[in-house]
């Protein structure tokens, strides 16, 4: 699926897929809670001009498939999405305080991964076909000068 999105002199396609769980992967994303951990999501991807593609609350666990802008790390995304989710999840909801009473809602780390039109075989093909007088040292090519 092709979704490019334009900046004043970028056009980008940089899609990624998202995941995350709460700690000790309690079932505590349901209800109210479920529904708010979605709308803090959506309001802070808003905020730092991440577009949702698609997105998933589980019980346990959250989905993300997101359009992000170049000049966003995703570390930084992960840093945003799960820390201020966090504090204001804490902050309105008892039943969540009680069971997470150190501060923690989500387990350390995430999983990434990138999202595209074309497969790695056909990058390095198209890499590697770029100019057909080539000098190769294993997969990286120097191009001759013309």
């Amino acid at each position: 699926m092709k979704y490019e999105r334009k900046l004043s002199h970028t056009t980008y396609d940089h899609k990624y897929h998202l995941c995350w769980i709460t700690k000790y992967r309690f079932k505590v994303l349901t209800g109210n809670v479920a529904y708010r951990a979605r709308d803090i999501i959506k309001q802070i991807c808003r905020e730092i001009g991440v577009e949702i593609i698609q997105g998933n609350v589980q019980p346990e666990h959250i989905h993300l498939v997101v359009s992000v802008p170049p000049y966003q790390s995703i570390s930084k995304l992960m840093q945003h999405l799960k820390g201020k989710s966090a504090r204001k999840l804490l902050q309105e909801h008892e039943i969540l305080r009680k069971r997470y009473y150190g501060g923690s809602l989500w387990a350390r780390g995430y999983y990434s991964v990138t999202s595209g039109n074309i497969t790695d075989e056909m990058i390095i093909e198209y890499v590697k076909n770029q100019d057909r007088e080539k000098e190769q040292d294993d997969n990286f090519i120097v191009s001759h000068d013309v």
